[in-house]
C-alpha cells in the first residue's frame, strides 16, 4: 500500500493499494495554502488506511515541476512519514503522473505536452510520448511565457490544474512493475525562489 503526497500545484494526498484501489484521497486546489492543509489531511488519510487494515510498503513524493514552498511543504512531510514508519521513499515526476493517467485513459496518444500552471504569466511543460508502460519524456520540463507558449506541432497540449496524489501513485506502481528506477527525491524548480541568503558583511 502506498501513500502518495503531491503540493506541485494544490495540495493532495492518497493511499492506493498494491492492486491500484484507491483506499483514500483528499485534495485542495488551493496554491497558497499547502502548510495548513497537509497535516489534516494525512491525518484523516492515515485514519482511514488503519482501518482498511493494510500497512503502509512505501511513500512517494510528486517532485514538481512546481514552486519552491509547495514542493519543499509536501517532499518533506513525505520524508518524514518514510522515516518515522521505516519505509522507502520514491519519487516521482508530477507531470509523468498526469501522462501515464491520460495515455491509460486512451485521452493522450503520440506526442503530448502536459502543462501546468506556474504563476507570474508562465506555464510548466514537459513533453511526452504515449508508450506503456511509462510515458517516455521526449522534452523535460521547462518554463514558458503563457502568452508566448504554442505547441509545437504534432504536440497536442493537456493542461491541467491539479496533480492527483492518486495518479502519482500509480505511477510509482507502473515503475516498480516495471522494474524501472526511481529519481532522486529532490524537488525540481523552475526557477530560484524568491527569498536568498544575503551575503555576510567582511569585518577587516
Amino acid at each position: 500500500m502506498l501513500l502518495a503526497i503531491d503540493t506541485s500545484a494544490g495540495t493532495s494526498i492518497a493511499i492506493v493499494a498494491d492492486d491500484g484501489r484507491v483506499i483514500v484521497e483528499r485534495s485542495s486546489a488551493d496554491t497558497r495554502r499547502h502548510a495548513e492543509v497537509i497535516g489534516p489531511f494525512l491525518a484523516e488519510a492515515l485514519e482511514v488506511a488503519e482501518r482498511d487494515g493494510s500497512r503502509l510498503s512505501h511513500v512517494v513524493a510528486g517532485i514538481g515541476p512546481g514552486p519552491y514552498t509547495g514542493l519543499r511543504v509536501g517532499i518533506a512531510a513525505a520524508r518524514a512519514i518514510a522515516i518515522a514508519r521505516r519505509i522507502p521513499l520514491l519519487a516521482g515526476p508530477s507531470h509523468e503522473a498526469v501522462a501515464l493517467s491520460l495515455v491509460e485513459g486512451g485521452v493522450a496518444a503520440g506526442r503530448f505536452a502536459v502543462i501546468t500552471d506556474a504563476r507570474r504569466r508562465e506555464v510548466a511543460v514537459t513533453v511526452f510520448a504515449a508508450q506503456l508502460p511509462l510515458p517516455t519524456e521526449l522534452e523535460a520540463a521547462h518554463l514558458v511565457a503563457r502568452a508566448a507558449f504554442a505547441p509545437t506541432e504534432g504536440v497536442t497540449p493537456f493542461e491541467v490544474q491539479e496533480i492527483p496524489a492518486a495518479a502519482l501513485a500509480l505511477a510509482a506502481l507502473a515503475r516498480l512493475a516495471a522494474g524501472a528506477a526511481f529519481l532522486e527525491p529532490q524537488p525540481l524548480y523552475l526557477r530560484a525562489p524568491d527569498v536568498t541568503l544575503s551575503t555576510p558583511k567582511r569585518v577587516s
